[in-house]
């Protein structure tokens, strides 16, 4: 059994994604303790921002003229792609930041695309939890409502694209606790807090039975 592991948040220290994500990764270790676990942290251990363009051109060129930079941009966006087609299980922990996703999220999944192609259904089948933590509220009814421009996209990529059996756990409110603008909302941010806590259990358990 392999767990696939991905990590996006730009504070380690202190993410509200990995908190939950960690929840649900121990309560699938605990019933696979034997297990592995692929680890990949993009906040950490970013990748180039120039290696998709290269994987990408390297696609429209004959083999013997691509150049070195090329061929090793190919080489990792294979070796991105079968780190997640090797998944029997798999976690990813994705911070929203600028009502979007992140380059350097973006930047993975562009890079997997281009080593797996671009319909490729590389999760089929395969128990997904996505963990997705948004510092203010964008519901229906808040003053910002629709402008989550990333939970979408992360469900088109994982569901959609790659076909992943995907439960979703979705956390708003992160900055109330330290955002004097959002002292009133502290109460209601506590409780989704321990809401998505208990939901991350409760997936986590689902994930290693499934």
């Amino acid at each position: 059994m392999n767990l696939f592991r991905l990590d996006a948040s730009i504070l380690p220290g202190t993410s509200s994604s990995a908190e939950i994500a960690d929840i649900v990764e121990a309560e699938w270790t605990a019933a696979h303790p034997e297990a592995t676990v692929t680890r990949r942290h993009l906040g950490t251990d970013p990748l180039p921002a120039d290696t998709w363009t290269l994987a990408t051109t390297a696609g429209f060129t004959p083999e013997v003229d691509r150049t070195p930079a090329q061929r090793d941009a190919l080489v990792l966006s294979s070796a991105l792609a079968e780190e997640v087609q090797a998944a029997d299980a798999a976690i990813l922990a994705v911070p929203f930041y600028n009502f979007g996703v992140s380059q350097h999220f973006k930047a993975w999944v562009d890079l997997v695309i281009a080593g797996a192609g671009p319909t490729t259904p590389l999760l089929k089948g395969t128990p997904t939890v996505l963990v997705t933590t948004l510092g203010g509220g964008y519901g229906p009814g808040t003053p910002r409502a629709g402008w989550d421009h990333s939970t979408p996209y992360l469900e088109r990529i994982l569901a959609d694209v790659w076909q992943a059996e995907l439960t979703v756990i979705k956390r708003e409110l992160t900055l109330a606790a330290v955002n004097p603008a959002m002292e009133g909302l502290r109460d209601l941010a506590e409780r989704q807090h321990s809401e998505a806590l208990a939901i991350a259990r409760e997936a986590g358990r689902s994930l290693a039975e499934r």
